[in-house]
């Protein structure tokens, strides 16, 4: 069985998934593709199934009722990897944002030496492209906030592209993980700081989508803002102790 398998939640992505995926299973090496759908009703989760055909056993579809968050999604990506023993997961956005050819990048830092691999927009400058500056000086700042605020030495922290080790997701209790948006990034990276895990930050270019809409919301940036600040609280009461 292939070791590597990308987690993409989608929600009304008809105009990319089609597209995403043929550009994933293009890679060398392979690629598994798991699409976490939230009920879209443009017909994602059917276009995907018209793609497993195509790429017998390397696609793979949890359809979900309703749109339950970000952070749920991946949650269930997570466990449904781990059960399949999968040894290398992906997180990656459906929309072009994130460079499938990056994945090569990712997969090779932690095949060599990492636990955790962050696609980072801002480890050398601001790699961003097609943002409005207020929302890329939003982004950047929120990565100093988070700095400041729990100690993790990290730049991009919010980052959506990430390769783990399957060690690092069976270490980690998901059942507590409780963040939905972008505080779920957040969350997933400081707990897998705090366990002891090593972490490398690759430099990417971030191109914002441009088909579909973007799934931002004024409730998920407060959530980032508030939640860090309840994630390091919490931290300080409990102990992050490998089995």
């Amino acid at each position: 069985m292939n070791s590597r398998i990308v987690i993409i939640p989608t929600y009304n992505e008809i105009e990319n998934i089609q597209a995403i995926i043929e550009k994933v299973m293009s890679l060398e090496p392979l690629f598994d593709i798991l699409i976490v759908d939230d009920g879209s009703p443009d017909g994602t989760a059917q276009a995907v199934k018209q793609l497993q055909g195509t790429f017998p056993e390397r696609i793979h579809l949890l359809e979900r009722q309703g749109k339950l968050g970000l952070g749920t999604a991946y949650i269930a990506g997570f466990n449904y990897c781990i059960e399949k023993r999968y040894d290398y997961i992906f997180e990656m956005d459906a929309d072009f944002s994130h460079n499938p050819d990056d994945l090569i990048r990712l997969y090779q830092t932690c095949e060599k030496e990492a636990d955790m691999a962050i696609g980072s927009r801002y480890i050398n400058g601001v790699n961003v492209v097609n943002w409005p500056i207020g929302r890329v000086l939003m982004s950047y700042f929120a990565g100093f906030y988070v700095r400041f605020i729990t100690g993790m030495p990290i730049q991009d922290a919010t980052a959506g592209f990430v390769c783990y080790r399957r060690e690092v997701l069976e270490t980690i209790p998901l059942e507590e993980i409780k963040f939905i948006g972008y505080a779920f990034q957040v969350e997933m990276k400081f707990t897998t700081w705090k366990y002891g895990f090593k972490i490398i930050e690759v430099p990417i270019i971030f191109t914002d989508r441009t088909k579909g809409e973007s799934k931002m919301s004024a409730n998920i940036f407060k959530e980032a803002i508030f939640g860090v600040i309840q994630l390091k609280v919490n931290s300080l009461f409990k102990r992050y102790q490998r089995a």
